[in-house]
């Protein structure tokens, strides 16, 4: 099946073309998807959560993402840290979340990581992850300019990795900068995308 570039749905506006006609997958797309986001932990839990949908369409992410939340108390840096082999065995089980042990394991030690990096220095995952942002960004105008992974996606995920971080693939950390707006990646003729690049949010 050919991937259109911008769909327009029955409320008669233009997304993206990966939008389906799941409300939460719209709600996401219109209010999220592509808006600047800053902050250690907002930025750890995207983290967390792009590691948890490799593999994955990211509509199974969003419509667990609450239960997410609950399981990881929030994406608390510090909390997620403390997890022991015990925790890490309950999270196993928990059939709201993707039980994939070794995401799961690797969210603490990513946890356990970016908590020495912040200890000392509030704000350098936030301007380590904002670091590679690229100075500008032409949005994709046909289906062959949608890519899955850039040169700035790359170095990030080198960065990340030289720190000893999993799940942070070049691929996952395009998504990355697409969902958390280091880029604004919606389509040419997407409303939404042309809001933002208004700076309308």
């Amino acid at each position: 099946m050919t991937r259109e570039l911008i769909t327009t749905a029955a409320d008669g506006i233009a997304r993206c073309g990966w939008v389906s006609d799941d409300p939460e997958y719209r709600r996401y797309h219109d209010g999220e998807w592509g808006v600047p986001l800053h902050g250690d932990q907002a930025l750890f839990e995207t983290i967390a959560l792009e590691g948890f949908q490799a593999g994955l369409s990211w509509i199974t992410i969003l419509r667990r993402r609450s239960a997410f939340r609950s399981a990881f108390d929030d994406f608390s840096i510090a909390r997620v840290a403390q997890y022991d082999e015990l925790k890490a065995d309950e999270l196993s089980g928990d059939p709201t979340i993707i039980r994939n042990r070794q995401k799961i394991l690797a969210t603490i030690a990513n946890a356990r990581i970016v908590d020495n990096l912040i200890s000392d220095d509030p704000g350098a995952l936030d301007s380590l992850v904002w670091g590679h942002a690229p100075a500008s960004h032409a949005r994709p105008q046909t289906i062959d300019q949608v890519l899955s992974v850039t040169d700035e996606s790359t170095a990030l995920s080198a960065s990340l990795r030289r720190l000893g971080l999993k799940f942070v693939g070049p691929t996952t950390m395009h998504a990355l900068m697409q969902a958390a707006g280091l880029i604004n990646d919606h389509a040419v003729g997407c409303a939404r995308g042309d809001e933002l690049a208004a700076g309308r949010r």
